[in-house]
């Protein structure tokens, strides 16, 4: 039976009886249905706009089916038959289709439309109201009382479409800025949720949360680390990558500082708490993570911008329109059409869908080159981007040590450097481990089994090969050992000069080659950083590793403004300044380090092959592990905008020429429906001409 934390309200609950809701990839427990509830709220309301939508466009496309079914001459006079009074079979179809999705689809905008007038306050949610309903119940009016009328079923069918193009744009919105919020919960799923705590004498596992500063905890070998403290006993190296960016595991002895959410992984370690709760790295990044996100407001449409004047306005212009024509003509029902078809063109359908409809296509066109937009937000900005700050380690770099030098000394060959340094390293997980053997696979050297194997911590290895006896690691062991190496000091000082890490090989007491491993840039990175000097854009590396070895990767891909040695919550804070000087940023990462920048810059850039948390706080997601398609997001973004902006301005231009025509009596309040579909339909074929667009930065990828 394990003990855990209810994420509500913070109660202890066995997980054998508590509740449970299986949120992503985690399960969580909580100790009623009230806080199962509160917690899973979110998504159940996804769930019920999609289900809202579905409903209101199922009965959009039975309308028209019904509409297309009277093109057909016998079906037609089915459906134009009259049961009574006038009364045909199509007006009351219409009716039996409309009623249930005008009362239930739209209860929430009418539900909205009320509390902002209680409020006294106007919005889009009282245009969308009034036209709706407006249109709907003139329909029922025309179809039920006024037979006569023309077209009364036309109206019931404006009501549906208007409904449906508004809340498809509104679920779109959602479900992009929920997929925004889920860099959070990521976040807090990379911490473990207990901790081994030494009480007592006695090793006893608690939750996370009940850990005390000074708490003694154990860790060991493959486990994360659950907090932030200090080594009190034991020797491992520790996976620090996903935080810091450092592609090498780092040596942890007693008195060395360790981070919470990072992997130990070799030895057995011993650390006492030094900071708990909102006080660890994680949590400062998860709090920056919140910060930024809050700080960067989703994209505002040009409708919602003028609201406040823009809705006023049109009730103003039909509440003139409707007096104008009932004291000239004394005819109410003349009047309340005037008004009906002001109303009518003016509803914001095609302002409510010019983004996302925008935005739905350039992530359709994005897929088919490995690129994903997550919101308008960044293609917003991405037209007046100026800088590009790419990390290093999983970015730029591959992530992972390779050999890239071997040296060899006193009459030895390559292939014998590796045949020893293969053998020594044989079995270890250790990246420079690895390196060595994936290059002696490489080079099809056969790897014999080493005897006498001895790891010497923060020094190296020492074994026998071949009844020789082998020495594989630094200066410190080779001083120790008595090896004379002075003779390749000055290959060694000259290639640790270049950022790699070099080990050093003696055998039989004998110094017989160096080794040199580094992370090296990915082939696409010279491409990238070309393609966007070639737009005109600045680039600049932004690393937590040592300066050394961050300047030695620029150098190679051309990159002249290297900022090193930089914490994660430092990266946000770099972003931060370089916006403070009116710069427009993008932020390219693949790690949890650079989930803060990601978040605060302008435009986040994700890799594809980095970390769940990292895409999900960027903004721009590239799906494959490929550097040119930097420039190609960039590109993506400002065509997306310029949809975006073109849609815009087609809606209010429409708005702009049409209002007065309908306000004047010249225009039918069918025909201003009419017309009010068409700009929709305008602002959606605007949005799919973007399938046909063409980059100038795409090249095809071999």
């Amino acid at each position: 039976m394990v003990r855990v934390r209810d994420p509500v309200c913070g109660m202890d609950v066995d997980t054998e009886t508590a509740l449970s809701a299986k949120l992503g990839d985690r399960t969580y427990y909580f100790c009623s249905q009230q806080c199962l509830d509160v917690y899973t709220a979110p998504e159940r309301e996804l769930k019920a706009m999609q289900r809202r939508v579905s409903f209101t466009l199922a009965g959009a496309v039975a309308a028209l089916g019904l509409k297309v079914l009277t093109l057909f001459g016998l079906v037609a006079a089915i459906m134009y038959f009259e049961v009574v009074g006038g009364l045909r079979i199509y007006d009351i179809a219409i009716f039996v289709v409309s009623t249930p999705i005008v009362w239930i689809a739209g209860y929430r905008i009418y539900k909205g439309a009320y509390q902002s007038l209680r409020n006294r306050n106007v919005n889009m949610d009282v245009l969308v109201t009034v036209g709706v309903l407006a249109g709907w119940i003139y329909g029922v009016i025309s179809v039920f009382f006024l037979p006569s009328a023309e077209a009364g079923s036309g109206y019931m069918e404006i009501a549906i479409g208007i409904l449906a193009f508004v809340l498809l744009g509104r679920y779109v919105e959602e479900l992009i800025r929920r997929r925004s919020a889920a860099s959070i919960r990521k976040l807090l799923e990379l911490q473990p949720t207990m901790a081994r705590v030494v009480k007592d004498g006695k090793e006893t596992d608690i939750p996370i949360e009940d850990v005390q500063v000074a708490d003694v905890i154990i860790v060991k070998p493959g486990e994360k680390i659950p907090i932030d403290g200090t080594v009190i006993v034991g020797y491992s190296s520790v996976d620090e990558k996903l935080l810091t960016g450092e592609s090498i595991p780092v040596e942890k002895t007693v008195g060395s500082q360790v981070i919470g959410a990072t992997i130990n992984k070799t030895g057995l370690l011993t650390i006492e708490a030094t900071r708990i709760g909102d006080e660890t790295a994680l949590s400062q990044i998860v709090r920056l993570v919140e910060e930024a996100q809050a700080s960067s407001a989703p994209v505002q449409r040009f409708a919602d911008r003028i609201v406040k004047w823009f809705v006023p306005i049109i009730f103003t212009v039909a509440t003139i329109s409707f007096s104008y024509w009932l004291i000239t003509t004394g005819n109410f029902a003349t009047a309340f059409l005037a008004l009906l078809a002001v109303v009518l063109i003016s509803c914001p359908c095609a302002l409510g869908i010019a983004t996302p409809t925008a935005i739905l296509a350039g992530v359709g066109k994005g897929a088919e080159y490995g690129v994903l937009l997550r919101s308008g937000e960044y293609v917003e900005k991405a037209r007046k981007l100026t800088t590009v700050v790419f990390d290093k380690t999983g970015t730029l770099t591959k992530g992972e040590p390779s050999v890239t030098d071997i040296k060899t000394y006193n009459n030895y060959a390559q292939q014998n450097v590796l045949h020893y340094a293969a053998a020594a390293e044989k079995g270890s997980e250790h990246p420079l481990a690895e390196a060595i053997l994936a290059k002696a696979q490489f080079d099809k050297i056969e790897v014999p089994q080493s005897d006498s194997f001895e790891a010497l911590p923060g020094r190296g290895v020492q074994c026998v090969v071949d009844r020789k006896a082998v020495l594989l690691g630094n200066r410190k062991l080779m001083e120790e050992q008595h090896v004379s190496i002075s003779n390749l000091e000055g290959d060694l000082s000259a290639l640790e000069m270049q950022g790699k890490t070099v080990m050093i090989l003696s055998v039989d007491g004998q110094a017989a080659g160096l080794i040199a491993a580094m992370d090296t840039a990915k082939e696409s990175a010279i491409q990238a950083i070309e393609q966007l000097k070639n737009m005109n854009l600045e680039v600049t590396m932004l690393t937590g590793d040592n300066e050394r070895t961050a300047k030695a990767i620029a150098e190679h891909l051309g990159i002249t403004q290297v900022i090193a040695n930089v914490l994660p919550w430092q990266k946000a804070e770099i972003i931060k300044k370089l916006q403070g000087e009116g710069k427009i940023v993008a932020m390219v990462g693949d790690g949890i380090n650079d989930a803060p920048a990601l978040a605060q810059a302008d435009i986040g850039i994700a890799i594809g092959s980095g970390t769940d948390i990292a895409k999900e706080t960027g903004g721009i997601v590239l799906i494959r592990d490929d550097l040119r398609d930097v420039a190609l997001g960039v590109e993506l973004s400002k065509k997306t905008m310029r949809k975006i902006d073109t849609n815009l301005f087609w809606a209010f231009a429409y708005n702009v020429v049409m209002i007065p025509i309908a306000a004047l009596g010249l225009l039918n309040p069918m025909y201003a429906a009419g017309a009010m579909a068409i700009s929709s339909l305008t602002v959606v074929s605007n949005s799919a001409l973007l399938k046909f667009a063409k980059f100038k930065s795409y090249k095809i990828k071999d």
